[in-house]
């Protein structure tokens, strides 16, 4: 085997695997750290796609569109926990359903106001060479920006008053209420933030994956399964599974086709549950 196509499959793997945890950060910390189950999750994801595409359509500059799709995403989700999820804590099922529902009318409200085909922004013509095989620079730039992301979210919840006051709402709501924390405050902009990082993941995969209604539906169905698998420890245990599971496939599709990288995503999710039913890090120490 040559080693110039052995390392590009590597890179290519490891950038595929880090789109689907770019893709997944936000369900994470909705489900990680609130324990709500977000069905609407890859709609937000489209949410953010469409808002960005928006914003490039009426002249601004992409970099800029990408904080906006992330600011209209958080509005959003925070409109729609204090509607909907404030009311259903508790309440797995109901949850699920209510996020469901609202998934649909997400996906048929973006066909009637954009249709089923929208242009895309295109991806910038950067590439590099490795060998006799050339990679595009943009897609092998999200290695980085999950990155970036998985540092983001760790601070924030690690070294922030927020962080603080979002980790004891959740593991100990009645305690925290009793020294002053806002629990219900809190709570929505949890969610707002895991609204927005699915909204900014839509935005920076736009040029990889152009927006349409249904954008999201993959991403979320795997993302879901990632986090599943990954356990009670939502950050790092959502790392090691997007780039467990999804680095797996992308090399088993490299080699066979996508459809077998398909079945070893699925067949992998289904041993990992097997033998850990509580999730891979349901024994670790680490809890974020």
């Amino acid at each position: 085997m040559q080693l110039d196509y052995l390392a590009t499959v590597l890179l290519s793997s490891l950038s595929s695997a880090s789109i689907l945890l770019i893709a997944t950060l936000g369900l994470a910390v909705v489900y990680g750290l609130m324990g709500v189950i977000n069905l609407a999750h890859g709609e937000f994801l489209m949410v953010g796609a469409y808002s960005a595409l928006t914003a490039t359509q009426i002249g601004l500059p992409y970099p800029l569109a990408i904080p906006f799709a992330v600011a209209m995403t958080m509005l959003i989700g925070a409109i729609v926990e204090l509607l909907i999820i404030q009311r259903l804590y508790g309440r797995i099922f109901d949850t699920m359903l209510a996020t469901w529902g609202l998934g649909m009318v997400f996906n048929q409200g973006a066909v009637l106001l954009f249709g089923t085909v929208s242009p895309g922004i295109g991806m910038p013509q950067w590439n590099f060479s490795i060998g006799a095989y050339s990679l595009a620079v943009y897609p092998i730039a999200m290695i980085f920006v999950a990155i970036v992301m998985l540092t983001f979210i760790y601070v924030l919840m690690t070294k922030t008053v927020y962080g603080m006051k979002a980790r004891a709402s959740i593991q100990e709501p009645q305690m925290a209420q009793a020294i002053g924390i806002d629990s219900t405050r809190v709570n929505t902009m949890t969610f707002a933030i895991g609204c927005g990082l699915a909204g900014f993941a839509g935005a920076i995969l736009l040029p990889i994956i152009p927006a349409t209604p249904s954008m999201g539906l993959f991403f979320a169905v795997k993302g879901f399964l990632a986090v599943v698998v990954a356990g009670p420890v939502a950050l790092t245990g959502t790392a090691a599974t997007a780039l467990g599971l999804g680095g797996g496939a992308s090399i088993t599709a490299s080699y066979m086709s996508s459809v077998f990288g398909d079945v070893f995503f699925f067949l992998a999710t289904a041993l990992l549950l097997w033998l850990y039913p509580m999730g891979i890090s349901s024994r670790w120490r680490r809890k974020l």
